[in-house]
């Protein structure tokens, strides 16, 4: 195949349509989306609810997405509709998207003389010379979406896996990260011409909420503890340098990576008074986020996980699946008692100006954060 190029993280803009999707309590609501700034968590990208629409008709009029036009997105559509006819879960949809964008820029790319990488061909960059087809075959986009979906099913656990070590375990690309950084773009894409349906769990034919740790929503985000209920909120009235939300549930619960990524920080915070005394229970005023870790995923989006009864149970580097569990729930730190303080934040940015309301993007996502105390 073709050595994939790195290319830039496409944000959706300009897009104008209305679309009608059926929530998964069964309420009717519109997605408006029209010409807006490139905010990735503004709400107007994905839509409310779960996503159980149909798949859009790749003949339908289509939009302009960012540089992708009208025919890349088309293209997009057909990659889900075949995976949709397969019977395949969305989380599918969303790594096929995701490698057509890495290998083809959603283009279906004939012989390209000198630049091809030996005879490379499709939206997938599959060669006839390695078994995928005829030339013929590779660049009929049906064809080619089908047969990238037909590997695919052939890997144990996919399903789970993160979606870079999905794609390459399919493609064997020369640079097996490269598809991690049209992870965000490819769902928002799926929710776009699915009605959401990158947001909810289940197959394609029956969709329901995520509300269990252990599922993983087509967006490749999951609950990050189990039974937790919303305590204290997002920069509220009374906290309003609350860079999180608070998370009640009880001392030892584990914690769980909320999506795929690498662990950039593990350590023991420092309270007010610089002191590093996490391996005890903390109390309000203290200062410091007790033992803690933050996670870099998919899009640059960071997560941080604060007050951990113990070290956490990774280090830094170490690629994390989503699911996967990173410590248990303390009191450590700045803490009236037992709970995970958790943040999000936007282009890694560490600062309070990264952060963005967790409850929101966890929506967003498919992986709702539960019910408020």
């Amino acid at each position: 195949m073709r050595l994939p190029r790195p290319r830039p993280v496409i944000l959706l803009t300009a897009l104008v349509a209305t679309l009608t999707v059926l929530c998964c309590g069964g309420s009717v609501v519109a997605l408006l989306v029209g010409a807006f700034d490139a905010d990735r968590n503004d709400p107007r990208y994905t839509t409310a609810g779960c996503g159980v629409g149909g798949v859009v008709d790749p003949d339908e009029k289509m939009p302009r997405v960012s540089r992708y036009g009208a025919a890349q997105v088309r293209n997009a559509a057909i990659i889900i509709k075949v995976g949709s006819n397969l019977k395949l879960p969305p989380r599918a949809w969303v790594i096929a998207v995701a490698t057509a964008m890495q290998e083809s820029s959603l283009t279906n790319l004939g012989n390209l003389g000198a630049r091809n990488d030996h005879d490379s061909l499709g939206l997938f960059q599959q060669r006839p010379s390695t078994g995928w087809g005829t030339p013929e075959q590779i660049m009929d986009p049906v064809y080619a979406a089908t047969k990238f979906y037909e590997k695919l099913q052939t890997i144990d656990g996919w399903e789970l896996m993160p979606l870079t070590r999905a794609a390459q375990k399919v493609q064997i690309s020369a640079y097996p990260d490269a598809y991690a950084k049209h992870e965000a773009v490819a769902t928002r894409i799926v929710n776009l011409l699915a009605h959401g349906a990158a947001r909810a769990v289940g197959n394609s034919v029956s969709l329901v909420c995520l509300t269990t740790v252990g599922q993983i929503a087509a967006s490749g985000w999951t609950i990050p503890s189990p039974g937790a209920v919303v305590g204290s909120g997002f920069r509220t009235r009374d906290r309003p340098a609350h860079q999180g939300v608070d998370l009640i549930v009880d001392r030892y619960t584990p914690i769980h990576a909320a999506a795929s990524g690498v662990v950039s920080v593990v350590k023991c915070n420092v309270d007010h008074s610089g002191r590093r005394t996490c391996d005890v229970d903390g109390y309000p005023g203290k200062g410091g986020c007790g033992w803690m870790v933050e996670i870099v995923h998919a899009g640059n989006v960071m997560t941080r996980y604060c007050h951990m009864v113990e070290h956490p149970a990774v280090q830094v580097g170490q690629r994390v699946q989503a699911g996967q569990q990173i410590g248990r729930v303390g009191s450590s730190g700045n803490s009236s008692g037992p709970h995970l303080h958790f943040e999000v934040h936007l282009n890694n940015d560490r600062r309070s100006v990264g952060a963005v309301n967790p409850v929101a993007f966890m929506e967003q996502q498919g992986a709702p954060l539960g019910g408020t105390t």
